[in-house]
């Protein structure tokens, strides 16, 4: 297994430009293919370098591509809540970088580097080729969908994991043991198509899906089945070089070794418990009788970075909330920014394009500026802050979910309902319900109706008195209430005499920003309705009311009324983002249907633009958490163990994702309060890892190597070999 020596590259796309395997100490003398690679225009790089970085791109795109609308199809697709789309979302991403430790040992242990990243591709283009399959909605009913869907993120994860540590150290390969500069450059230029694939995929499949409708829906068909052609092209591209690359053959995996020596000294101690066996300064020591004092020592070193990796997994539980609780986030808000309507899911765009943006800034801008003021910022200090400014995005996210929540509709509990009046007769009507103080003043004529009144009931089910005082007149009328439904009380002429009739309305707001619709026809004969020349729908005479109709937020003033008269215009006005109306079709006169528009659920009026101070925010913080924490982290282990590094690091991602995914499922809450949680908790783990940081000893690899080779360095019964002393790094 290789590592990603970030000193070599200025990463540019957090743990996927960081994390990258390389081989930090090429092989020397020649590689098992002695022919040489046909060169770049007379230069020093080799030809088949510009298959792999093109192959990189295009898996780059077809991974973010894929994932960035992963949340919104379990959520509109599959109709789940948003714990469990969130929780499958954070499945999935955690099991994307378990694999990564399988494709390194098939690759070092038993295919070698080319053989694994073509077969492991066509697992990847496979489970693209599922995914999208399964996205097709007249394919099957959901439980095909759900089935189809989960074996082809299954695929998607095992490919893109599998062949995570063996592209970019595929590369280093084609290069010749003399060629280093070139092969650093090789690198950034690698690092640049990570980037490239990220920052246009999260922006255009998001697009693909929202913008362009298939089968009726959002067409998460071409979503999907965009992502899986670069995959396919991929793999081509990759297969087309074949005939250029230099393939080195497995070499043995030192993460196995390493292994295979912990689970040695554990069972050997385990076996010499009696307290007449001499002590050993170390539990490591105790596979001395098979293992080398090399690797013993190497492995002690190791332990001591491994040791500070423990609180690491809480940051990348925040970071890849971007992917879900962020555009559920954004969902719920205004995406309109004058001259372009964001999709909710685009946001995430944000975080790759800031990266690219920051690194600059930060390595030429903030550091330098930090050292001209004497303050000594190290690297534990640059990953703490990268913490706090993590934490600190979580705050804002909570504010802003707040906001959002003022216009929600209330939570209804057992034993409760909603009511509001919509006076459609030509003068004020007084409302009283039986036992209940409600409605204390006349409702006017076509009012703009007031809040939705809280109704406490005696049961799951009640059957409530209603009396309408009405030009001098009182008049009874009897219905039954259900516990935790939201209703509109309609009072209308109908005939010269007053009558009512109660509707159910929305409990929520419309899912994904859509704003719902529906009619009230107020006229004495049927009417069909055309909304853009797709929406069709008819309506009862005498103030019949229409399902809701779900559209996508724009203005409408293109409609159709058809009625017994004839066909007269329709216009609608603006449905806004998360909206819901009721519109009357009150008369039909000078040509026009009159209509009158009551908004039942109020739009979304926080703006998606403050959604920014936390992408500002926490990607700051992964530039300061997660290229410092790799460098450093590297700069503290042999050579021949950043491989065991990298593994570690990999997996504090896939363990930060898991966290995820067990509060979303275990300990459902409110989201802002959710927000709070993962804030306060992440500001914990950074006291502990500050102090953990504090108290440890910034080592030179060789020179503790030497110690270790002495048997100098005392380290009695402690796991992780830290020194405990204060220090300055």
């Amino acid at each position: 297994m290789e590592v990603c020596l970030s000193g070599d590259t200025p990463p540019t796309r957090s743990i996927e430009t960081c994390c990258r395997y390389f081989r930090d100490d090429p092989p020397k003398g020649d590689f098992p293919v002695q022919k040489k690679s046909p060169k770049l225009c007379g230069s020093n790089y080799p030809l088949s370098i510009a298959f792999i970085v093109v192959n990189e791109f295009c898996e780059r795109f077809s991974y973010y591509g894929m994932r960035a609308v992963l949340t919104l199809y379990f959520l509109s697709f599959f109709h789940w809540d948003e714990n469990l789309s969130t929780a499958v979302y954070h499945a999935f991403s955690a099991l994307c970088y378990f694999t990564p430790v399988v494709g390194a040992i098939m690759a070092d242990s038993w295919l070698g580097k080319y053989r694994t990243i073509i077969y492991l591709s066509i697992v990847y283009v496979a489970g693209h080729l599922i995914k999208s399959v399964g996205a097709i909605p007249s394919l099957g009913n959901q439980v095909v969908h759900v089935i189809l869907s989960m074996v082809g993120l299954f695929l998607i994860a095992l490919g893109t994991g599998g062949i995570k540590p063996c592209v970019s150290a595929f590369g280093g390969d084609q290069f010749e043991e003399e060629h280093t500069s070139e092969r650093s450059k090789f690198f950034s230029i690698f690092y640049l198509s990570i980037n490239a694939g990220s920052l246009i995929s999260t922006f255009v499949t998001p697009v693909l899906r929202g913008d362009v409708k298939c089968f009726g829906e959002d067409c998460y068909a071409l979503a999907f089945g965009v992502p899986a052609a670069l995959m396919v092209l991929a793999l081509v591209v990759f297969i087309a070089g074949s005939g250029l690359y230099r393939k080195t053959p497995p070499q043995g995996n030192i993460l196995l070794e390493v292994c295979k020596c912990i689970g040695f000294a554990i069972k050997n101690r385990l076996k010499n418990r009696s307290s007449q066996i001499p002590k050993r300064d170390h539990w490591l020591d105790w596979a001395s009788e098979k293992y080398s004092k090399q690797l013993i020592g190497e492995i002690k070193m190791v332990t001591r970075v491994l040791f500070l990796f423990i609180p690491l997994p809480m940051f990348w539980a925040l970071f890849d909330q971007q992917g879900s609780r962020w555009t559920l986030q954004a969902t719920k808000m205004n995406a309109d920014f004058g001259i372009y309507v964001l999709q909710p899911d685009q946001m995430q765009f944000l975080n790759p394009l800031l990266i690219l943006v920051f690194i600059p800034i930060f390595d030429l801008g903030l550091y330098p500026l930090i050292n001209m003021c004497k303050f000594n910022f190290t690297p534990i200090r640059k990953m703490a802050t990268g913490m706090i400014l993590a934490g600190m995005a979580f705050g804002l996210a909570a504010i802003v979910e707040v906001k959002i929540n003022e216009t929600d509709m209330p939570r209804l509990v057992p034993e409760e309902s909603l009511i509001r009046v919509l006076n459609l007769a030509k003068n004020p009507v007084q409302v009283t319900i039986q036992d209940k103080d409600l409605f204390q003043q006349p409702v006017e004529a076509f009012q703009n109706p007031a809040e939705y009144s809280k109704l406490l009931l005696n049961g799951e089910q009640q059957s409530l008195s209603f009396t309408l005082q009405y030009q001098g007149l009182s008049l009874p009328f009897n219905y039954t209430m259900k516990e935790k439904l939201v209703y509109s009380l309609i009072v209308f002429e109908a005939e010269g005499d007053l009558s009512s009739r109660l509707i159910t309305d929305l409990e929520a707001k419309p899912e994904n920003g859509l704003a719902a619709v529906r009619f009230i026809n107020g006229l004495n004969q049927d009417v069909n309705l055309t909304i853009d020349s797709k929406w069709f729908i008819a309506v009862q005479r005498n103030y019949s009311a229409s399902e809701y109709s779900l559209l996508e937020r724009d203005k409408y003033n293109n409609g159709k009324c058809i009625t017994e008269m004839g066909e007269f215009p329709l216009e609608l006005g603006l449905l806004d983002f998360g909206a819901s109306y009721t519109i009357v079709i009150t008369n039909v006169s000078g040509g026009a249907v009159k209509t009158w528009k009551s908004e039942d659920i109020k739009a979304n009026n926080v703006h998606m633009a403050w959604q920014l101070p936390q992408y500002l925010l926490i990607s700051a913080g992964e530039v300061m958490f997660s290229i410092t924490g790799l460098a450093f982290s590297y700069s503290q282990s042999p050579a021949s163990m950043k491989s065991v590094l990298q593994a570690g690091w990999l997996l504090t991602v896939a363990v930060g994702n898991t966290f995820v995914l067990v509060v979303a499922q275990t300990a459902p809450m409110a989201q802002w309060a959710e927000f709070v949680l993962f804030t306060v908790l992440l500001f914990a783990v950074c006291i502990i890892f500050s102090v953990m940081g504090y108290f440890y000893v910034s080592v030179d690899p060789e020179d503790l190597e030497e110690k270790e080779e002495k048997r100098e360095t005392p380290s009695r019964g402690n796991m992780i070999s830290l020194v405990t002393q204060k220090t300055k790094l």
